[in-house]
């Protein structure tokens, strides 16, 4: 096999993976818009949601899930156990080790087996990890979590609860968000603002009772959202580093092209002048 059929060889390979790469990165991109489409119906529940609590005066309520009893912070770290989101991974435990350091923090909840590597290099502040997001499901994940943030909470452990996650703003801009996730002051806040407005509202159950299901409903709704954040920010990972691998081997099949056409050139050079030689040698006798 001549030069030129060897790089014909290569060509061929690469011409092959820029095919199946290309094909990659476009099912990542369309799973990135699809699982954006599904979360946005989470706003409208988000607006839902807070409409409800323009019935209920939450001034008064001692709930703790919506007025802390103490300063102590849970640390909350939302990364991927895909594959793509190294980098953003180690983004997100710098983030939250940044953030707790401005906090009493006295425990990392961490959503992802990967991010817990990332942050037992970075802190030596307990940590408890939920793992195997893609085995349990989202939905079961983030009852998981919301029982275990509930529960330190209620026993005093830590009153409130800060998420760092990574937040795809579009497909080619992912950075780390950081929120309040608990107590829920912006609630309040907001029914502030309004309660004078509305005249007279009946509470048939106990305040605190009624405080404490809607907070609770309020972190899964965030907690799911969160989620489903990382899962976007994933397959936008995924698309950035495929359409990077993508130029890399376009630029590797036009440089072989080239090479191509050059080795094919020098064979062809090469024949002829064997010929012409061998002609030479023969007298122009076959």
């Amino acid at each position: 096999m001549g030069k030129a059929g060897k790089i014909k060889s290569d060509l061929d390979d690469v011409t092959e993976l820029v095919e199946i790469i290309g094909i990659l990165k476009d099912v990542a991109s369309n799973h990135f818009f699809n699982t954006a489409k599904r979360k946005a119906k989470l706003a409208e529940f988000a607006v839902s949601f807070i409409d409800f609590f323009r019935m209920v005066s939450l001034t008064d309520t001692t709930s703790s899930l919506v007025v802390p009893c103490n300063e102590k912070v849970a640390m909350l770290p939302i990364t991927s156990e895909g594959g793509f989101m190294a980098e953003m991974t180690s983004k997100i435990a710098k983030a939250a080790v940044i953030e707790a350091e401005k906090h009493d923090t006295v425990e990392f909840i961490i959503i992802g087996h990967k991010g817990e590597e990332k942050l037992r290099s970075l802190t030596e502040i307990p940590l408890t990890l939920f793992t195997n997001v893609e085995e349990k499901g989202l939905f079961q994940t983030t009852l998981e979590v919301k029982d275990y943030v509930i529960e330190g909470i209620r026993k005093k452990k830590f009153s409130r609860v800060y998420a760092v996650y990574p937040r795809a703003k579009t497909i080619n801009f992912i950075k780390p968000a950081v929120v309040k996730l608990l107590p829920s002051e912006e609630l309040v806040t907001q029914q502030r603002g309004i309660k004078d407005t509305i005249e007279k509202v009946i509470v048939e159950s106990d305040l605190d009772d009624v405080m404490d299901y809607l907070a609770e409903l309020w972190l899964i709704c965030r907690l799911f959202e969160m989620l489903e954040d990382c899962v976007i920010a994933g397959f936008a990972a995924q698309s950035q580093q495929l359409e990077a691998s993508l130029e890399r081997l376009k630029k590797d099949k036009k440089g072989l092209m080239m090479g191509f056409k050059k080795a094919k050139k020098a064979d062809i050079d090469q024949s002829l002048r064997e010929v012409f030689t061998s002609k030479m040698m023969t007298g122009g006798k076959r």
